[in-house]
C-alpha cells in the first residue's frame, strides 16, 4: 500500500513541478481582508498636511507609532532585519513528515530533508519507516524525481519546463522557499542581490508586506513586524490565455537552529485552473549533517520517463 502511495505522490509532485507557474487571486489579500489594490492610504490630520512625507515617516519611526495599513516604511531597515534571520550554516538536515492533499485524496509519508546551500535540496520518502521508496532532488541544473519502487525516474533541466521558465523559477527560487529567505526574481545565479526593486507597506498592523510586480507576475513576502521573520511567500501568475496560478508557502512553528530561528512547519498550496494541491512538511530533529553524497547516481536498472508520459499518468489518476 505504501509503495502504491509513493508512486502516486511522485506523480503528483512531478506534475506539480511541471505545472508550477504560480499565481491567482487569493494571495496576501487573505491577510488584509481585501484586495491589495484597495488598501487605503494613512489618514492625515490638518497638522500632518503641513509636513513633508519624509517628516511624517521619521516622526512615526521615532515615536514607534502603531502600524497603519498602507503606511510608508523604512525599507532598508526592514530588509536588514529580515536578512539578519538568514541561516548561517551551509547544511540543513531534518527528519520530515510529508503530506499531500489533492481534492478528496490525501496521503502521508515520512522521510528526510537534506539541503546544502547553493548546491542541492533533497527529499527522501520512506516506506515502512526505514526503506527509501523514492526521492526528489533539486540542483542548480535539473529536477530529479526517483521512484525506487518501480525503478523509474524523471530528470529534466529547468529551462525545459515552460511554466518554471516563464516565471523565473529556478533552483535559487526553490532554495529561498525552503530556507525561508527573500530572493531576487529572475536571478539565475543567486537568491540574493540588490533589493531596490521591492516595495514595503503595512498589512494589518502586525505584519509588513514586501512586494514586487513584473508584467504578469507578482511576488509577496509577508513578514512579522517585531522579529522580521518571513511568515509567507506568495507568487502569482495571471495570464488571459493560460489562466491564473498561485503558489502560497506559509511558515510556522519556528525553532532555534544554530542561533537562528528556522520554521519547522511548511504549508504549501499550489493553485492552478481547476486544480489545487496542498503539501505539508513537518520537520523534526533539525541538524547540519554533512556526511552524505549531494548527487544521486542511478543504475541501469532505472528507466527514464518523459514529461509527456508523467503528465498522461498524472491526468489518469
Amino acid at each position: 500500500m505504501k509503495a502504491v502511495r509513493f508512486t502516486t505522490v511522485a506523480l503528483w509532485l512531478a506534475a506539480l513541478m511541471l505545472l508550477t507557474a504560480c499565481a491567482s487571486s487569493r494571495g496576501l489579500g487573505r491577510y488584509s481582508g481585501r484586495p491589495q489594490s484597495e488598501q487605503s492610504s494613512p489618514r492625515k490630520t490638518k497638522s500632518d498636511k503641513k509636513k513633508s512625507k519624509k517628516s511624517q515617516q521619521d516622526q512615526a519611526l521615532a515615536e514607534q507609532a502603531p502600524a497603519i495599513e498602507g503606511a510608508p516604511l523604512d525599507k532598508e531597515t526592514i530588509l536588514e532585519q529580515v536578512n539578519e534571520n538568514v541561516q548561517l550554516v551551509r547544511f540543513v538536515t531534518s527528519k520530515i513528515r510529508f503530506s499531500v492533499e489533492m481534492g478528496n485524496r490525501q496521503m502521508t509519508l515520512t522521510g528526510n530533508l537534506k539541503m546544502k546551500r547553493n548546491d542541492v535540496i533533497r527529499i527522501q520518502l520512506m516506506a515502512f519507516g526505514f526503506v527509501e521508496a523514492g526521492r526528489l532532488e533539486f540542483t542548480q541544473d535539473y529536477v530529479l524525481i526517483v521512484d525506487r519502487i518501480n525503478k523509474q525516474y524523471i530528470k529534466v533541466p529547468y529551462e525545459q519546463l515552460e511554466f518554471l521558465r516563464l516565471n523565473d523559477i529556478n533552483f535559487f527560487t526553490l532554495q529561498s522557499l525552503f530556507w525561508n529567505e527573500l530572493y531576487q526574481p529572475g536571478n539565475i545565479k543567486s537568491s540574493r542581490g540588490p533589493a531596490s526593486y521591492l516595495t514595503a507597506e503595512y498589512s494589518d498592523g502586525e505584519d509588513i508586506i514586501l512586494s514586487y510586480d513584473r508584467e504578469k507576475l507578482s511576488y509577496r513576502w509577508l513578514t512579522e513586524k517585531e522579529n522580521a521573520r518571513i511568515k509567507m511567500t506568495n507568487i502569482r501568475y495571471n495570464d488571459y490565455y493560460r489562466g491564473s496560478y498561485q503558489l502560497n508557502w506559509d511558515y510556522e512553528e519556528f525553532k532555534v537552529n544554530e542561533r537562528r530561528f528556522f520554521p519547522t512547519k511548511h504549508l504549501v498550496t499550489f493553485t492552478a485552473p481547476e486544480t489545487e494541491v496542498k503539501i505539508e512538511m513537518k520537520l523534526n530533529n533539525i541538524g547540519k549533517d554533512e556526511d552524505w553524497e549531494p548527487r544521486t547516481d542511478l543504475s541501469g536498472k532505472y528507466r527514464q520517463m518523459s514529461v509527456d508520459e508523467i503528465l498522461r499518468r498524472f491526468l489518469s489518476l
